[in-house]
């Protein structure tokens, strides 16, 4: 009985949080993802500003999304972090002990979404806001500082938009049990998907995840959803994911 009780209480919520944080930590797949998603943002500004003077070099086009272009790149980064934070428990019956640790799959569920999606956002909002000011720092004549109307609502934007897509990476993954499987599609998807549905209905593609959660990063969105609609819309799209990712947990044996 004493057995029982001991367990009990040491499985607490900040305690299974630590301990998601501490496997993110020590998965050299995962949180070496993590970290691309800041070396990615801010290395692909750098790199376009410094060596032709930005994505469009002569200033045309929406100007807080050419400052905040690096995010089609980081997103990439992102997603495989919410898989690979999940595929690792089904290495050599991780999934097993850690249910094992934590019997209660809804807790273990939400502390390691959890952990994610704060993870991603931390570093997202990092990355975003340091890429913006380092490609303005090179932009010449064309720089529009944090003040230009939809920069700092970009920026910011931009941060959870990554943490979205880390989230929609994350239920993918548990519903599919390979980071493989669930990037397999995700990344073609985002990539061409929208462009081959724009031809054939262009509504229809603005409410695809990348398309609609993009539109944040725009000082005028060129689609029919808004900033924020469009960030919703991909929220939904990641509430989707999570909650057939929480089904395959809860239905499934380990």
């Amino acid at each position: 009985m004493s057995t029982t009780t001991t367990t009990t209480t040491a499985v607490t919520v900040p305690a299974v949080l630590r301990s998601e944080w501490i496997k993110i930590r020590s998965v050299r797949a995962s949180f070496g993802s993590l970290v691309a998603v800041l070396v990615v943002a801010l290395g692909m500004n750098l790199l376009l500003y410094v060596s032709v003077g930005g994505p469009e070099p002569d200033g045309k086009g929406d100007p807080v999304f050419r400052a905040l272009f690096q995010t089609n790149f980081a997103q990439i980064a992102a997603i495989a972090f919410g898989a690979t934070a999940v595929s690792s428990e089904y290495l050599n019956g991780a999934l097993r002990n850690s249910l094992a640790a934590v019997p209660r799959r809804g807790l273990l569920y939400a502390a390691k979404a959890a952990v994610v999606a704060g993870a991603a956002l931390v570093v997202g909002l990092v990355a975003s806001f340091a890429a913006f000011f380092a490609g303005q720092a090179f932009a010449g004549r064309y720089a529009i500082g944090i003040g230009e109307p939809g920069a700092l609502r970009g920026c910011f934007g931009a941060g959870v938009y990554l943490a979205l897509m880390a989230l929609l990476a994350f239920g993918l993954t548990f519903l599919l049990r390979s980071a493989v499987g669930s990037l397999s599609i995700l990344v073609p998807a985002l990539l061409m998907l929208p462009f081959v549905i724009g031809d054939v209905s262009a509504g229809l593609a603005d409410y695809l995840p990348d398309r609609a959660g993009t539109a944040v990063l725009y000082q005028t969105p060129p689609g029919g959803v808004g900033p924020w609609t469009g960030l919703a819309v991909a929220a939904l799209w990641a509430a989707a994911a999570l909650a057939a990712g929480w089904w395959s947990l809860r239905r499934r044996d380990v």
